[in-house]
Formats: structure tokens, C-alpha cells, sequence
């Protein structure tokens, strides 16, 4: 039981407070229409909020109750309005709450919390607003002040917009003190306002703002629903659930889902082999381009569309990402690698203050973001040097921006070769020597120039990986390696040998029940 449900109920309906008897006839609500409860709840998203409470009458305020066996059908009922009826979709809160009726008999009330959204919404007859505890349809005047107030127009900054249903003390200190400089305020309050992680809503409570929430809080979603990365990777080149490998949602802090997305693309991505004549592994994708990619589409999409998530799609032949949001201005896809643009600015700041984890990319530089707009210029050539082909952008229609990036011909024996060839020679030592346009870059074992370091990096960062999971699971055995990392055992194997020799990991223990250690 909630506690004070009964003051609710005694004290009457007003703005806030709303009571609906509820009359379930079979398998389907008979009473209320579903139609006029979708205009309710849009009403109160566009005002202030309102607490409503099925099973009470609203005349009488007697307490009637849902019938215990037609529970499930009432709530699916109500999610089914706020999900299908309101549009955009509404974050109501259903609850189930034990009372007693005036016979001092236990029935069951459902709570629905509807809170005061970042949105504007509409109900099945059109935009109302709750004024008291009646609602009103909304002028022309009134409806486009409200598009204004609450940021569709773009005349605020969305990521500095307040979010209503939460609470500034939601925000977690472990994750907004990694912002916290030498001249920030030893105060939270003081140093969350000047962060604008914090900003006082119209009644002048100080509550997280969007970009707080998407920075300080662990599950964004919670209060930004489509805040989150939905990851999938197919076998073949359809977007058919039956060739689904691999499919994930991405949460968390945006710096954590930048850092996993990169992570479940390295993991799924495919790497070809082949002896010219030393072992040359060859990624299906560049991962600093993938890294910048999946930045860009973190940093500027829209946040203020509802519904509508990232996803990121791996298929056999290409990367496609599709990100909320069309062009910033009048900014045309001819121009997206010359000009420069921020949506999100206080989004993009935080992202320049967010450590880069380097064993996730090998972009050089130690923040996330540069804001020099290197971003695109990098997904194109790196891309183009690896796989032949120029990444491609596509605007659908006005709301969203697709990005394909092709895989390099992995299966094609016959044209790695040639790309092998074509970028270089071999010298008499057996040492790798590959040119480009005259122009070469030394390292350690020989001279590579930037199509080594994209073929090159794989490898890397998979020993880094391996060398994290034993890290991780101490006395692991080859094994249990292999399924963890997604590798095949012999190039797990090769790699595990690697780090041995180089003194980072060890065996220990017997042949049967022994297994891996780290080196510190």
C-alpha cells in the first residue's frame, strides 16, 4: 500500500488529482472510452502533471476497486494508451495500490503518474491542457507558445531543458565529479547549476536538466526512453531477425555507450588473414573511422524526438548507423565533411572532457570529442584506404541521417591480395614496406603507412582485449578465453602465445586444471 493514498482520495479531484471509475466487461475495458483517456493523459504531459487514480469514483469518491482477476487486462489496457493513443509516446507510471472501501473490504486502485514531459503530445481528439481538473483544447496561440516553451522550435537548447520527473538528488556523484576541475565550486548545487546539469524548473525547484541526466545518471532511458543505442549484427546483407547474431541495447552514461557501442562492433566484426609473407590481419572495418562515427551520432543526434533511437546495424557487407535528427540548418550532405556544427553544444562539451579508452580505438587524441570537426574527414578516408569505397550519408527524410560505412572485402582472397600488393612491397629482410603516394610512416618493424595502422590496429586492440579478460578472470583457461572474446581458438591461441613471450600473462598450474594469469 502507498502510503497517503487515502488523503488523495479524500481530498478531491483538482489539477494534480484525477479519479475514474474503470467497468472491465469479458477480456475488454467497457468503460471509460480509451479515446478520451488518451486526451487526459496528454493534457496533464502538457501541463504540470496529474496523478490518476482507476477504481475511484469521481463523483461519489467511493472507493470501487478493479476486480483482482481483471488486473492484467486494466494495465495493459492503460500502457496500451500511453505507448499506441498519445503521440509521442508517454513515460507514465503504473502502480498497483492496496486500499479499503468505506466497508472496510481490500480493493485494488491502479495509480497512473503521469509527470510534466519534455514534449508536447497529442490525444486521440487533438493538444489539450489541463486547467484545474478539466481540460481544454488548445488555441493555435497557445499550442505554438507551448512548442516553444518546451524546445521543438529550437529556440532553447534541448540538452539544457529541465526534465521534470526527476529529481536533482538522482544525479550521481561518482559520475558528475569526473567533470570537476581545480576552480570548481566545492558546493554540488553550485557546481551542478554552473555545469548546467541542474536548472530550476517553472516552479523554480532545481532539477536535472537533459544533458544531466544523460551524464550523471546510470540509465538515461529511465527518463529519456529512446536514450539508448539498439545494436544488432546479422549474418548476410538482409535485416531479417531470422539472421540475427547478435543484438544488444546500449545504456548507460553517453561516454559508456560510445564506449560499448565501439566494443560490440570490434567484437562482431569479422578479420581476414593472409601471408605476404608475414601474417597480415585485415579488419572488416577501421575502427578509428567506426570510433567517430559512433561519437558523431552520440553527440548530435536529436534528443528531443521521441521514439526514435540510435541504431547501429553490422550485416556482412556494411555498417549502417541511423541517427535521430535531420541536418542542423541548412547545412546539405555535399557540405557535411567541410562545415562544422553542434547541436547539442553542452552535450558536445562534456564529450570533450570524457577521457578516449584507448584499448576500444586507436584514435590518438586523449578526450572523446575535439569540436574541431575532424570527426567526418577521418570516417571517410579511413573507410575509403581500408575497404575502396567512400562511406555514404542519406538523409531520411527529414527526421533522421544514415550512415553506411562498407567492409573491406574480407572474403575476396583475390582483391586483399591486390589491395596488399598494390599499397606495397616487401623488402629482402622479409620486413613489411607498403607506400602511399610516395609518402611512408616508420615503426618498429619496418616502414607501414596508413593502411598498416588500420590493419595493424586489430590485432592490437584484440591482444589488449585478451589480456583485459585474463586480467579479469584470473586462472582462466584458453578456453573460456575463446568464448568470452569471440575469436577462434587458433587465433586466440596465437595471441595468447604473443603476450606470454612479452611477459604479460603466464600459465600456471597443470595441463588439465591450470590456466591464465595477468603479470603485474
Amino acid at each position: 500500500m502507498v502510503e497517503g493514498i487515502e488523503d488523495l482520495i479524500r481530498f478531491g479531484e483538482d489539477s494534480v488529482r484525477e479519479f475514474k471509475s474503470i467497468r472491465i466487461q469479458g477480456k475488454r475495458v467497457a468503460e471509460p472510452d480509451a479515446r478520451e483517456i488518451s486526451d487526459d493523459f496528454a493534457s496533464a504531459a502538457n501541463a504540470s502533471g496529474t496523478t490518476f487514480l482507476f477504481g475511484v469514483n469521481d463523483k461519489t469518491h467511493a472507493i470501487e476497486g478493479v476486480p483482482f482477476d481483471k488486473l492484467e487486462i486494466a494495465e495493459t489496457w492503460l500502457r496500451n494508451i500511453c505507448n499506441d493513443s498519445v503521440k509521442p509516446a508517454l513515460p507514465a507510471t503504473i502502480r498497483k495500490i492496496a486500499a479499503r472501501n468505506s466497508a472496510g473490504e481490500e480493493r485494488c486502485v491502479i495509480r497512473v503518474d503521469v509527470p510534466k514531459s519534455l514534449f508536447v503530445h497529442e490525444g486521440a481528439h487533438g493538444y489539450f491542457y489541463r486547467i484545474g481538473s478539466s481540460k481544454r483544447k488548445m488555441s493555435p496561440e497557445m499550442l505554438a507558445r507551448l512548442f516553444q516553451q518546451r524546445s521543438q522550435t529550437r529556440l532553447v537548447c534541448f540538452d539544457e531543458q529541465v526534465v521534470s520527473q526527476a529529481e536533482a538528488g538522482e544525479l550521481l556523484a561518482p559520475l558528475y565529479t569526473r567533470f570537476r576541475t581545480e576552480l570548481s565550486s566545492a558546493d554540488d548545487s553550485e557546481f551542478l547549476r554552473k555545469l548546467h546539469f541542474i536548472a530550476p524548473d517553472v516552479d523554480g525547484v532545481m532539477r536535472p536538466t537533459v544533458a544531466g541526466v544523460l551524464f550523471a545518471t546510470e540509465h538515461p532511458e529511465s527518463y529519456l526512453p529512446s536514450a539508448f543505442i539498439q545494436a544488432v549484427c546479422y549474418r548476410g546483407v538482409e535485416r531479417n531477425a531470422d539472421y540475427q547474431l547478435d543484438a544488444r541495447d546500449i545504456t548507460g552514461p553517453l561516454d559508456v555507450q560510445i564506449e560499448e557501442a565501439c566494443r560490440f562492433i570490434e567484437r562482431n566484426m569479422r578479420i581476414a588473414a593472409i601471408k605476404n609473407p608475414a601474417r597480415i590481419d585485415i579488419p572488416q572495418y577501421a575502427m578509428n573511422a567506426v570510433f567517430e562515427a559512433v561519437v558523431n551520432a552520440v553527440a548530435h543526434r536529436d534528443y528531443s524526438i521521441s521514439g526514435s533511437k540510435i541504431r547501429l546495424h553490422m550485416f556482412a557487407d556494411r555498417l549502417e548507423i541511423f541517427s535521430p535528427g535531420g541536418l542542423p540548418n541548412s547545412m546539405a550532405l555535399d557540405e557535411i565533411g567541410e562545415r562544422q556544427f553542434a547541436r547539442n553544444e553542452l552535450i558536445c562539451t562534456c564529450l570533450s572532457r570524457c577521457p578516449v579508452r584507448k584499448r576500444y580505438t586507436e584514435v590518438k587524441r586523449e578526450r572523446i570529442m575535439d569540436k574541431r570537426g575532424e570527426g567526418v574527414p577521418v570516417i571517410l578516408s579511413a573507410s575509403d584506404r581500408l575497404s575502396g569505397r567512400q562511406p555514404e550519408y542519406k538523409l531520411l527524410g527529414e527526421s533522421e541521417l544514415l550512415l553506411t560505412i562498407y567492409s573491406a572485402p574480407i572474403d575476396d582472397r583475390k582483391k586483399l591480395r591486390a589491395m596488399i600488393t598494390s599499397s606495397g612491397e616487401t623488402t629482402n629482410s622479409g620486413r613489411k614496406t607498403i607506400k602511399e603516394s610516395g609518402e611512408t610512416i616508420k615503426s618498429n618493424s619496418g616502414v607501414i603507412n596508413k593502411v598498416g595502422e588500420t590493419i595493424n590496429h586489430a590485432a592490437e586492440t584484440m591482444g589488449e582485449t585478451i589480456n583485459d579478460t585474463i586480467k579479469s578472470n584470473p586462472g582462466i583457461s584458453l578456453i573460456g578465453i575463446v568464448e568470452k572474446v569471440g575469436r577462434s581458438r587458433a587465433t586466440v591461441a596465437r595471441i595468447v602465445a604473443t603476450l606470454k613471450k612479452e611477459g604479460c600473462v603466464e600459465y600456471r598450474g597443470s595441463k588439465k586444471t591450470g590456466g591464465y594469469f595477468s603479470v603485474s
